[in-house]
């Protein structure tokens, strides 16, 4: 099955200069567990060039008593993201985020996310792909 059966089509993004407490107004609001951060690049173009995490919040920022009003996205944001084409097969995408540790991907297309897939939209796939009958046991 291919990654985009299974990616969300909906990127949630914060600006890299936006506080970690922002973050957490929208992660929680939003239940999501990740954004991407937006930064602007060389060319001056506004791009994703990072992805913020609960795990990097929680670990950087609320489990060491810092205040998260005063620590900027940017700062605790996990760089470069990973990327996927949308063609590849889910079971390429699990491979690579075992490879990179990392628990979403990014879903891109010439160079522009397109979407995101993560751990359980994998476990997603192999319960659709055996409710279909069409995965070894």
């Amino acid at each position: 099955m291919q990654i985009n059966e299974f990616m969300t089509t909906k990127v949630e993004s914060i600006d890299a200069d936006r506080s970690v407490y922002d973050a957490v107004e929208i992660m929680v609001d939003q239940h999501l567990r990740s954004l991407a951060v937006k930064g602007t690049g060389k060319s001056g173009k506004t791009s994703i060039d990072g992805v913020v995490t609960a795990r990097d919040i929680v670990f950087k920022v609320l489990a060491k008593g810092i205040n998260p009003r005063n620590v900027k996205v940017s700062e605790i944001a996990s760089r470069p993201i990973v990327c996927i084409e949308q063609q590849r097969d889910v079971e390429d995408a699990a491979a690579l985020m075992e490879k990179s540790n990392i628990a979403r991907l990014f879903v891109c297309d010439e160079g522009k996310v397109i979407g995101v897939i993560s751990l359980l939209d994998i476990m997603a796939a192999e319960l659709i792909t055996r409710a279909r009958g069409s995965h070894d046991s």
